[in-house]
Parts: structure tokens; C-alpha cells; sequence
């Protein structure tokens, strides 16, 4: 697989060994910079902004390739994303990467006025999104970020959930006239999608179809717990459809009153906040269209904490048991 070999060639060997191991997932944030790669050999306006976190956002390899085009701020968030500005005005394309923490809550003025207020065309990456940030605990643990980014007009916010999602709206989102915000989990994640799989920012995508209960997740952790989910479910006799809604602004109307239509009950499934995240963008479309039962899944307005991703999961009821179990609670209203 040609792009597999290309993203090989760009790892480190202790890198390179992992992904090999590994054969059905591979790194997100080496994807992630492989992309920005390739993007940047075929167009000079692409650049990457860096908060003094390269090893952690896996962007070194950038840097040693297109080291005039790349621009380490050092811990100056806020001032990574007005120089962010700045270069866009000046015709460039800039990627400027970040903790998801520092990218919504300490880059929000900056990104709202310098970027998207002023019509630029930045793109805020935010990396370690929600319970993926483990170990650097609270502090580091952005269950809002969605909410925060929401909030501003005509911003497009989107999570890809493998691999292969990352890869092709990283490439929707360079070419996207305007800014855009992308949460990125950046360690290894399992393949789900195909290499020929077509996206577009704003379309959801149905990995799994169903008649009585649709699953509709975001980000690597929910999707793939949905499928999960889907199988439990599937074990009790009840056919849950499970949805990618990698964007959640703007958010996939249609393909949200379809499943809503067709089945009558909808969960929602997030690494965030209920509040203002994904569920809260379903429950608007849903109450202002087709008033429908649904369940927001996902931390329930808790700050994080510090622990190895399995416990957070547990600890938060970011599980494929957790959505089943509601799904079925749901079932019995609808019944």
C-alpha cells in the first residue's frame, strides 16, 4: 500500500518497529504529519506552527524536511496563533498545533479575532483530545474543547477516528477556504475505513446500518466502542446502526432526521462533555426538526484526572458496555 510505505519512510525505527507490530493500527499524529508532508510537496503555501511541542504533536519529521516553512514559538500559544494569522494573510496555509487544552482555552481570543473573525484561513489543531491526555491528568484533560469551538461563526470543527479519516480531512481541511479546528488523538488507532473511502466535511458516515437504535459517535475511542456496542447489542436481537459524525459544525442534518425517522431512538457517544458537545448538537437539530428520544453518552460536566486510558474510560463510562446498557434503557422508553 503506497501510502503506508511513504508514512514508513517518515518514522523514526522504535516508530517504524510499533507500526510493524501492529499491522491494523497505526500512529495518528505520524499520519498526521506524513499528510502535512505531502501536502507541502505539492503546495509552497503550507507551513506548521509549533508551540514547543513537535515530539508530541509528531511533527519532527516536518520540520527536518521543510525546515524554513515550520515555526517553533515556544510556549506562547496564543502568540503561535496571531503569527497563525498573520501568515494566512500573507497568502500562506498554516497548520498550527497544539495540546487540545492550550488550543481552545488559552488560544480563544487570539483564534476568534486574529483568525476567524478577520476571514483568515488557519488551521488550530488539538492534540490529546478528552481521557487520550492520561497521564498529564485535569490540567491537560480538554473535555470542552468542542463546546468552546462551536461557538464560533463558521468555524468548522471535526475529530477523525482512524487513520485513514485522518488522513483525508486533513487534506478537506487545507483546502477548506476559511479556519478550521481538528481534535487529534495521537497515538496508534485502529483502521476502520478503507483506503478509497471518499469525505467531506459536514457528512457523516454510516459504518454500520440499523433499524431500531442509532449509535452516533465522534473520535477514535466512542467510534470505535459504538462498534462494539453494536455487537452486544446485536447479541440481545436489537440492530443498532453506528454513525461517524467525525463534524460536529457543521453538523450532518440530514443523515441525523434520517436515523432519527428510521429508527425513533438515538445515542450519542463522546470523549467530552455532554454539554455543548456533540449530543447537544444532535438534541438542537432534533428539537427544532423532529423531536425524537435520544441519550447524551459522555463525560457528564466532571473535570479529568490523572490514569492509564483503560481506567479513564471505566471512570468516565466511555465503554462499549456503558452505551449498550443505555441503549437498552433507551429501547424501553421507546417500547
Amino acid at each position: 500500500m503506497k501510502w503506508r510505505k511513504k508514512l514508513a519512510s517518515c518514522l523514526t525505527i522504535v516508530e517504524f518497529l510499533t507500526w510493524k507490530k501492529t499491522m491494523d493500527q497505526l500512529e495518528m499524529r505520524a499520519v498526521y504529519a506524513q499528510t502535512l508532508m505531502t501536502l507541502a510537496e505539492k503546495d509552497e503555501r503550507i507551513v506548521l506552527l509549533e508551540a514547543d511541542l513537535m515530539k508530541a504533536s509528531g511533527t519532527t519529521a516536518f520540520r527536518n524536511k521543510f525546515p524554513q516553512r515550520t515555526f517553533n514559538v515556544g510556549v506562547a500559544e496564543a502568540n503561535m496563533v496571531g503569527i497563525a494569522a498573520g501568515l494566512s494573510a500573507g497568502g500562506k496555509i498554516p497548520f498550527a498545533d497544539t495540546f487540545g487544552c492550550f488550543a481552545s482555552r488559552r488560544t480563544y481570543d487570539q483564534f476568534f479575532i486574529s483568525a476567524n473573525y478577520a476571514r483568515r484561513n488557519v488551521k488550530l489543531t488539538g492534540t490529546d483530545p478528552g481521557i487520550s491526555a492520561a497521564y498529564n491528568g485535569g490540567t491537560h484533560m480538554p473535555f470542552e474543547d468542542l463546546g468552546i469551538m462551536r461557538n464560533i461563526p463558521e468555524l468548522v470543527v471535526f475529530e477523525p477516528c482512524d487513520p485513514v479519516s485522518l488522513k483525508m480531512l486533513t487534506v478537506k481541511s487545507a483546502y477548506h477556504q476559511g479556519c478550521t479546528y481538528m481534535r487529534l488523538f495521537r497515538k496508534p488507532a485502529p483502521v476502520i475505513y478503507s483506503e478509497n473511502e471518499t469525505f467531506e466535511l459536514g457528512k457523516g458516515k454510516v459504518l454500520k446500518d440499523g433499524g431500531d437504535v442509532a449509535l452516533i459517535a465522534i473520535g477514535v475511542i466512542p467510534v470505535n466502542e459504538a462498534l462494539k456496542a453494536s455487537e452486544i447489542l446485536a447479541g440481545k436481537g436489537i440492530s443498532a446502526a453506528v454513525i461517524d459524525m467525525h463534524t460536529v459544525k457543521p453538523i450532518d442534518e440530514e443523515l441525523v432526521l434520517r436515523y432519527a425517522k428510521k429508527t425513533g431512538a438515538l445515542l450519542t457517544f463522546e470523549n467530552h462533555q455532554i454539554i455543548n458537545g456533540l449530543g447537544s448538537a444532535v438534541a438542537e437539530v432534533l428539537s427544532e426538526n423532529y423531536p425524537t428520544l435520544m441519550k447524551r453518552i459522555g463525560v457528564n460536566d466532571e473535570f479529568g484526572e490523572v490514569g492509564e486510558q483503560k481506567y479513564l474510560q471505566q471512570r468516565f463510562g466511555l465503554t462499549a458496555e456503558n452505551l449498550a446498557s443505555n441503549a437498552i434503557k433507551l429501547l424501553g422508553k421507546k417500547k
